[in-house]
């Protein structure tokens, strides 16, 4: 198997930064470059523009500039700036965006963190979590869920 592009979605919580430990791994076992994606999510634009009375290309352009900022908060606390191949900020449906950046830098493979919801009775929402779920069903190349919790990793997968 030969990996050059990964995409990791990266949503500032624990599991993706666990997702993004792998990938982080992966990229130098295989010398590939990692992709990362952030998804501003539209429906919560759309919420807090209704909540708070400003308009939406506002609250875009404020979450985009914060999520920025982040990314480079989250590069310099994971010191990987070299294996960083493109970072992109989307608005939109979280599992929708994943799904064209994937498809328009023909991913090799996607790395998500599966942070999972426990008790409504859907076994895909138990094990990967909504964006992750759907994901998996749209795109043709290999997608790696990694769970919210896993112990052991300092420099890869143990």
């Amino acid at each position: 198997m030969k990996l050059q592009k990964l995409l990791v979605p990266i949503d500032f919580s624990q599991c993706s930064e666990t997702a993004f430990k792998y990938a982080r791994f992966l990229a130098k076992q295989f010398s590939a470059g990692i992709h990362l994606i952030h998804v501003v999510d539209k429906r919560y634009v759309e919420k807090i523009s209704e909540l708070n009375g400003d308009s939406e290309d506002r609250i875009i352009e404020q979450l985009c500039l914060l999520a920025d900022k982040k990314l480079d908060s989250f590069l310099a606390k994971n010191n990987s700036n070299e294996l960083i191949a493109g970072r992109k900020i989307s608005v939109g449906t979280p599992f929708q965006a994943i799904a064209l950046r994937a498809q328009s830098i023909d991913a090799d493979m996607i790395v998500i963190g599966g942070h999972g919801r426990g008790g409504d009775g859907e076994i895909e929402e138990i094990f990967f979590g909504s964006a992750a779920e759907r994901v998996v069903r749209l795109l043709p190349c290999p997608v790696l869920c990694i769970p919210q919790e896993v112990v052991g990793l300092e420099d890869g997968p143990t």
